[in-house]
């Protein structure tokens, strides 16, 4: 109980008004009355905002969240879409040292130096190698797990290794002429990206560092600890690493398994209103 500084304790019942029960209950309606023309539900009224950081695929950068971003933060919850080092804004820091622990640290430096807590973590595609290698350092930060068409990372193998031999000899190739990065598309399918979107994000695209494919992944299995998981697969997109990873989380009954159909593989750009909706169940 608290004490003035005298240090002589309150009297609370004295010191309180007597409230009838009509009185009681005219206050409750009254207040229920307000949160009802604010638009706010009981449900949605007592529900604790939603930290969400959303990490971009190959080539991309924060900029792909923006519209997801804007839906998360109108619905009251809070969304960091950071670029990882040598992409995006970042671009300029392209160099050899850029490698998958890089990815791994702005990762962990997003909810480190912001001091998140609570936090519903959402991969996709590349990005689900370096999260889940975040996730062993911050997962008592972590929540929820959302992988969108994203790699379920493999300890000690690259994606390299995982993607097969012609993609190895490539980077071996780009790499012995000196290149820093990964050559980008002239075009995207439709299955991964709509036509009306599909100039803004090739002129937004920036080469992926290749040590970011050639290093291996050093995981110890942290997405094991986090309570809530869940895997949305975009069938629309044509990936065996990516059905696999779903059929996987089908079996497992840790995860959920989520296709989400009727998009591309840039379902934030595609379909950005029901992917919002969906993070902030899976959340």
């Amino acid at each position: 109980m608290p004490e003035p500084l005298c240090g002589a304790p309150l009297d609370l019942e004295r010191q309180m008004p007597k409230l009838s029960r009509r009185t009681v209950i005219r206050d409750a309606l009254v207040g229920a009355a307000t949160t009802v023309a604010a638009g706010i539900g009981p449900a949605r009224a007592a529900a604790a905002p939603k930290t969400f950081v959303l990490v971009h695929g190959a080539g991309g950068g924060g900029w792909q969240w923006r519209k997801v971003v804007d839906l998360l933060e109108q619905r009251g919850c809070k969304a960091f879409a950071p670029t990882l080092t040598g992409l995006g804004e970042r671009s300029h820091l392209l160099s050899k040292a850029v490698g998958l622990d890089t990815h791994v640290t702005d990762v962990v430096n997003v909810v480190k130096w912001e001091g998140l807590e609570q936090v519903c973590l959402v991969a996709h595609s590349y990005a689900g190698w370096p999260c889940g290698a975040a996730v062993d350092q911050i997962g008592d930060k972590i929540a929820s797990i959302v992988w969108l068409d994203a790699f379920a990372p493999q300890n000690n193998r690259s994606l390299a290794d995982l993607i097969g031999e012609p993609l190895r000899r490539f980077l071996d190739d780009a790499a012995a002429r000196g290149e820093l990065g990964m050559p980008l598309p002239a075009r995207l399918s439709p299955a991964s990206i709509n036509p009306r979107d599909e100039a803004l994000v090739i002129s937004k695209l920036t080469p992926q560092p290749i040590a970011t494919y050639a290093q291996p992944l050093r995981y110890a299995g942290g997405l094991v600890k986090v309570a809530k998981k869940t895997y949305v697969r975009l069938p629309d997109f044509s990936n065996p690493l990516f059905d696999s990873a779903y059929a996987e989380s089908k079996r497992d009954p840790a995860w959920s398994a989520v296709a989400f159909d009727r998009c591309g593989h840039f379902a934030m750009f595609d379909a950005p209103e029901r992917l919002a909706d969906l993070l902030i169940q899976a959340a």
